[in-house]
């Protein structure tokens, strides 16, 4: 459903994550939102679009990264996803937030400005 590269912008785009790209995607630095999603999940399907958009406004600040957890169980797993969609705003290689659940943009802009 969702192509390696999903949308480009200027300065970033939403990259499709694996079990072995995790570590050299998100962990290298910077803060990175990682969305935990599936293809038949409802909620994922509607937040999707709230991360396109959050992509297009802090993009250049904010890498987004997306994990399918019936294809990535291993990442999901290790940070303990239970729901999906679990959102978790790492800093620096390592997590600092996590939102579960459909939010709305400006909650979850919210929640990632207070690490960048």
């Amino acid at each position: 459903m969702y192509p390696k590269r999903l949308r480009r912008t200027s300065n970033m785009a939403i990259v499709s994550v694996s079990d072995q790209s995790f570590k050299s995607e998100v962990e290298g630095g910077g803060t990175v939102l990682v969305d935990f999603w599936a293809p038949w999940c409802g909620p994922c399907k509607m937040i999707a679009p709230v991360l396109e958009e959050l992509d297009q406004e802090i993009g250049s600040q904010l890498k987004i990264a997306k994990v399918n957890v019936d294809d990535n169980p291993e990442s999901a797993a290790r940070f303990g996803v239970m729901s999906i969609p679990t959102l978790i705003v790492f800093k620096d290689g390592q997590p600092v937030d996590k939102v579960v659940g459909f939010k709305p943009k400006d909650a979850l802009k919210s929640v990632v400005g207070r690490h960048m």
